[in-house]
């Protein structure tokens, strides 16, 4: 497995090794202690998440506020995302930058997103199924979201406004502007 951390500090792409022959391919998903050697972090993923989405869904920018803060491993088992983690963390020297990273079936990269970042993603392919790790609970009453297509941020989702499919949440989200920083 090899880990490159992105330009935002903690944050970082994973991509395995994969074993191909004739009858297909293997690799180790997710390994503790290289995860921990790799990236020098510590972090114990309690809770296990699985998604399916179309294309055009545009899916975040999600948080979930202290003391409920997730830090996620993100992987695709089907199809084609660009999965987007912005820097929220009051007090960090990346604050308001982002990283966005394609991740697929085919590339096997995972992105591991720290705690107080912002988190989302857009659907490339006809369909996608999308699996993460959790190090926290989710908590209904500590959620918060970024609107997508903020102007501040100026995230390319790979897929414009008006063709992107989005929650009711998700559409009446907060500006960046307006959004609190994460206090950990």
């Amino acid at each position: 497995m090899k880990a490159t951390e992105t330009h935002l500090k903690d944050c970082f792409t994973l991509e395995p090794t994969v074993f191909k022959d004739n009858r297909g391919y293997f690799f180790e998903s997710y390994n503790q202690k290289k995860f921990e050697e790799l990236t020098g972090l510590n972090v114990t993923f309690i809770q296990d998440n699985q998604a399916s989405s179309t294309f055009g869904v545009v899916r975040g920018l999600h948080i979930q506020r202290p003391p409920f803060c997730q830090a996620k491993l993100l992987r695709v088992l089907q199809g084609k995302i660009i999965d987007v983690a912005v820097d929220l963390r009051k007090d960090s020297s990346t604050y308001g930058k982002s990283v966005a990273v394609e991740l697929s079936d085919e590339n096997h990269k995972q992105l591991f997103i720290p705690r107080g970042f912002v988190h989302g993603y857009s659907v490339l392919s006809e369909t996608a199924l999308i699996a993460y790790k959790c190090d926290n609970l989710y908590n209904r009453e500590s959620e918060d979201a970024v609107f997508p297509f903020d102007e501040t941020l100026n995230i390319d989702w790979g897929v414009s406004l008006s063709e992107a499919v989005l929650s009711e949440k998700d559409q009446n989200a907060k500006s960046f502007k307006d959004f609190v920083p994460v206090e950990l």
